[in-house]
C-alpha cells in the first residue's frame, strides 16, 4: 500500500453510541429536555421505520456517510422494528462497516407512546431474540447483534428481567443508556429505590462488554460496580451538553478501571464524525476542570485534574472503544483487523496545514485529530478492504 506524501495512516474510529433511525433529524430539535425531546421529536420519527422502504433509504445513506467520516466500527440502536433492524444489519454488511446492531426493546406504558412500543414484555423479549437470530443470519463476520433495552424509563421490570435472562442465555452483548441526566437518575431512584446502574445490575444487564451510554452521574461506588462487571461507558460529550446536566469525568472513570470509548449519539449529538467528537471530549474536560460559573471562586468552580488531551481523546475513539466491546480493532498492529483511515494534511481548501520547521509528529497528530474533516479522509479500510477511495 502506497500513501501519497502528506497523508497519515490512523486506526479506524469506533463509535460506541449511534441512534441509526435518528439520522434524518441530525442537527435539529435540540431545544427540549430529554424526556420531551423523545416524545415530541424522536419517537414519531422512529415509528416511521415500520416502513421498510423508508428504513432502507435511510440506512443506505447513513452507513456510507459514517464510513466516509472514518467510522469503521459502529454500535447502533435501531428502532423497535425487527425488519428495519435486519435491514440495517444488511446495509452494514453490504457497505462493509463493522457493526453491532440492536433492535430497541421498550414497553413501558408511561415511558413510551402506545403507538411505538412492544405490546408486552414477553413480546419484547421474543422480538429481541428473533432479532439476534436475524442479524446473525445476515452471515457477515463484520456484523453482530446486541441486546438493546432503550433505558429503564422505557422498559417494565418484566422486560428488563427477560432481556437480562436473554443475555445470560446467549452471551450477546448489551447496550443501554445509564444515569444520563438528573431526570433519569431521579426516575430510577423513585421507581427502584436504587440508582440506575444498580437497577441494571439487578436485572442482569451489567455484564462484560455492556455499553453504558452517557453515565455522567455515576458515583465512585457505581464506577466500581461497572468496572467489576466489565461494563464500559460510551462517552458522548456533545449530546451530554444538551441532555445530561453534567460532564462525564473521563479521567475519574479510567482511574476507577472503567473502560471508556466515545460516542457521537446521533442525533442527540449533532456532530456525526468522531474526530470532531474527540475535540468535544477535550473541550468539555477542560470545562469540567476549570468550572463554568464565574460567581464561584476558582478553587470551588471546577473539578481538579479532569482535563484530557488530544492523544487521550483519540485513544478513546479507537483502542478505548474497541476494548469496551472486546473487538480486535482500534490499533494498527499484528493480531488486529486492519481497520484504518488515511488522512490528507495537504488538501487544497482544507484546514490541516503542516509547516516545515514548526510541526513535528506530535503537532501534526494534534492538527489532524482536531482539524480533519470527512473531505480530508482520502481512504478507509475495514478488515483490509477499501470502503472509501
Amino acid at each position: 500500500m502506497d500513501l501519497a506524501d502528506g497523508t497519515f495512516l490512523m486506526p479506524g474510529l469506533v463509535d460506541l453510541h449511534i441512534h441509526a433511525p435518528q439520522w434524518p433529524q441530525l442537527g435539529t430539535g435540540l431545544d427540549l429536555p430529554l424526556e420531551r425531546w423523545l416524545f415530541d421529536y424522536t419517537f414519531p420519527l422512529e415509528a416511521r421505520y415500520a416502513d421498510t422502504g423508508f428504513a432502507a433509504t435511510v440506512w443506505d445513506d447513513l452507513v456510507p456517510s459514517l464510513l466516509a467520516m472514518g467510522t469503521t466500527t459502529a454500535v447502533y440502536f435501531s428502532s423497535n422494528h425487527l425488519d428495519a433492524t435486519t435491514a440495517l444489519a444488511r446495509a452494514c454488511a453490504r457497505h462493509g462497516q463493522r457493526a453491532l446492531v440492536g433492535r430497541v426493546a421498550m414497553d413501558h406504558p408511561t415511558g413510551t407512546p402506545e403507538w411505538y412500543r412492544d405490546a408486552t414484555a414477553s413480546a419484547g423479549v421474543e422480538a429481541s431474540a428473533a432479532s439476534i437470530e436475524a442479524v446473525t443470519a445476515v452471515g457477515s463476520p463484520l456484523v453482530e447483534p446486541v441486546i438493546t433495552p432503550r433505558f429503564t424509563p422505557a422498559c417494565t421490570d418484566a422486560l428488563l428481567e427477560g432481556l437480562g435472562e436473554l443475555a445470560a442465555a446467549t452471551g450477546v452483548r448489551v447496550q443501554t443508556h445509564c444515569a444520563e441526566s438528573d431526570w433519569h437518575c431521579g426516575y430510577a431512584l423513585d421507581r427502584f429505590g436504587a440508582s440506575d446502574p444498580v437497577a441494571l445490575d439487578r436485572f442482569g444487564l451489567m455484564l462484560p462488554r455492556t455499553v453504558l451510554a452517557h453515565s455522567d452521574h455515576l458515583t465512585a461506588g457505581e464506577m466500581a460496580l461497572a468496572a467489576g462487571r466489565g461494563a464500559g461507558v460510551a462517552h458522548c460529550p456533545l449530546s451530554n451538553a444538551y441532555f445530561a446536566n453534567a460532564v462525564f469525568g473521563v479521567r475519574r472513570a479510567l482511574a476507577a478501571g472503567v473502560g471508556v470509548g466515545l460516542g457521537s449519539d446521533i442525533a442527540g449529538g449533532a456532530r456525526p464524525g468522531l474526530l470532531g467528537v474527540c475535540q468535544d471530549a477535550v473541550t468539555v474536560s477542560r470545562m469540567l476542570e476549570d468550572g463554568v460559573d464565574p460567581a464561584l471562586g476558582a478553587p470551588q468552580r471546577g473539578v481538579p485534574e479532569s482535563r484530557i488531551d488530544t492523544v487521550t481523546a483519540f485513544w478513546l475513539a479507537t483502542a478505548g472503544g474497541a476494548a469496551v466491546i472486546d473487538l480486535p480493532v482500534g490499533l494498527i498492529e499484528s493480531g488486529r483487523a486492519f481497520d484504518a483511515v488515511a488522512v490528507r494534511a495537504d488538501r487544497p481548501g482544507g484546514a490541516v496545514r503542516l509547516w516545515e520547521g514548526l510541526d513535528d509528529d506530535a503537532r501534526a497528530f494534534e492538527k489532524v485529530v482536531r482539524l480533519a474533516t470527512a473531505d480530508d479522509i482520502s481512504r478507509v479500510w475495514v478488515d483490509g478492504k477499501s470502503v472509501k477511495q
